[in-house]
């Protein structure tokens, strides 16, 4: 039987994404530190990006369920100096439970998924960051109930981020309005496939017009900081700040996956302000990984 695997919020469906969201809840306001189902179960982390929020989660997850979790990095494995990735995820995962990878190329995910034998979750790659997602939207159910029918805002960079609140929108049944400068649009067979879900707008105060949600990211993500100055040129009229947010619904909220850089992407104002949820999200990080690994692994 093969394993279930997490590379894309389309392998849910929406009652599995709405069913992980409220576990998630349920394991954040109800922690039950004899509830192992983890027990004796080992999680491989496999790093070529550093991170901060995607390890501790992961790490502190396999902790709190009784499992454990290995940091793997290519400086420390075969992975760096060559070994195919099909003969890796054949060995890594006939000795652990679940492998997690954050990556640069999401065809390195697939290609783990395609030869493990156990769950493979995708942490992060160049095209789609699905466990943020899953973070994000048990931050606005837990504010705003469910997010159906609702309308999110997207400003900024077409990323794996805003490819991942593009499947967001498909299987929650959301619509997304997106405000991205030319020549840093999401990939257009992403865009293609949500219909007419997904709205391109000229301007970030349009794109946010009784939005009930606003979200953004760094203008240069890792691997991009020789792009900086460029992209500062490019997205100098794609800021969240209190014109963006007072075009919104007022009881709008604002999220950022972190890290942020005040000043650019999104002021002070706005990320420290009483609309934003970023620390909320953040921390149901661990909480939504904690039910997608009893999800995939306990089959739960």
């Amino acid at each position: 039987m093969k394993p279930r695997h997490f590379i894309s919020l389309l392998d849910l469906t929406g009652d599995e994404f709405r069913g992980l969201i409220n576990r998630a809840a349920a394991l954040k306001n109800h922690r039950d530190p004899h509830y192992q189902p983890l027990k004796g179960q080992v999680l491989a982390m496999i790093f070529e990006k550093s991170s901060t929020r995607t390890r501790i989660s992961f790490e502190a997850g396999m902790s709190h369920f009784g499992g454990s979790a290995l940091f793997l990095s290519p400086r420390d494995t075969q992975l760096g100096r060559g070994e195919p990735l099909q003969d890796s995820a054949k060995v890594i995962s006939s000795m652990v439970d679940c492998i997690m990878l954050r990556t640069n190329k999401h065809e390195t995910v697939t290609t783990f998924a395609e030869h493990s034998r156990v769950p493979v979750i995708n942490g992060l790659t160049d095209q789609q960051h699905p466990c943020q997602l899953l973070a994000d939207m048990q931050t606005y159910f837990e504010f705003r109930g469910d997010i159906q029918g609702k309308t999110v805002t997207w400003i900024g960079d077409g990323n794996n981020m805003c490819h991942s609140y593009i499947h967001a929108a498909m299987v929650l049944d959301f619509n997304l309005n997106i405000a991205c400068p030319a020549g840093y649009l999401p990939e257009q067979a992403i865009v293609d496939a949500a219909g007419d879900r997904v709205k391109f707008f000229d301007t970030t105060l349009a794109a946010a017009e009784n939005a009930d949600l606003v979200v953004t990211d760094v203008w240069a993500s890792m691997g991009q900081e020789e792009e900086q100055n460029l992209r500062e040129i490019a997205f100098a009229d794609y800021q969240v700040n209190a014109a963006v947010m007072k075009a919104a619904k007022s009881d709008a909220l604002f999220m950022h996956c972190l890290p942020a850089h005040r000043g650019e992407e999104v002021t002070a104002e706005v990320i420290d302000g009483p609309q934003s949820v970023i620390f909320p999200e953040a921390e149901n990080r661990l909480h939504a990984q904690k039910a997608l690994l009893e999800f995939l692994i306990c089959g739960k």
